[in-house]
């Protein structure tokens, strides 16, 4: 994800130089905080409907959470911070959703770049992951129509992405294991 963001990054940095520009400041980081919180209560009820309702629900997200056993989680936290999620958003809400809502508008173009931000999470064969990202990009580019500036969803998508995966996430982490593999611990 580091590599894939650092391509997604650049990418909207050369394609689009308005977002060199971008500031975060006290009102950023104040509506960022306030989009993540919003985001992670969204979540919490989304996971236990992905868990109770959703075939395979329970498995494909202790799946993603497994994922947080890879690297340690400050090298984690600081990937997701300083690269994964400002990635994302000037990517995807700074490149492609802006160029969706100048060619079809405002609104037309946030659902189209939600709806992309969700398909390409098919490739991970993981139908509640893709589903997670089409609530999250859904929450994103909804703020990003309305006016939200890139900075404070950048500093959601920080805050979120780590509050989510590392410090709280939503509920039962361990792995279910295979026959002879050890459990992942969470």
């Amino acid at each position: 994800m580091t590599a894939t963001g650092l391509l997604l990054g650049g990418t909207a940095l050369v394609s689009m130089p308005s977002l060199r520009k971008i500031r975060v400041g006290r009102k950023e980081v104040a509506l960022g905080l306030a989009s993540a919180a919003a985001l992670y209560v969204t979540f919490e009820l989304g996971d236990r409907f992905a868990r109770r309702y959703v075939p395979g629900g329970d498995r494909q997200i202790r799946e993603i959470y497994s994922l947080r056993e890879l690297r340690p989680r400050g090298e984690t936290a600081l990937r997701l911070v300083t690269i994964i999620g400002p990635a994302e958003e000037l990517f995807w809400r700074g490149l492609v959703q802006e160029v969706l809502m100048r060619r079809y508008g405002r609104w037309r173009g946030a659902a189209m770049a939600a709806a992309a931000y969700s398909a390409i999470h098919v490739t991970t064969g993981n139908f509640t992951l893709m589903g997670a990202a089409g609530v999250a990009g859904a929450h994103w580019c909804a703020l990003y129509a309305a006016g939200v500036p890139i900075g404070a969803l950048i500093v959601s998508h920080c805050a979120w992405d780590v509050w989510i995966f590392l410090v709280q996430p939503t509920g039962e982490v361990t792995a279910i294991r295979s026959a002879g593999q050890p459990a992942v611990a969470g």
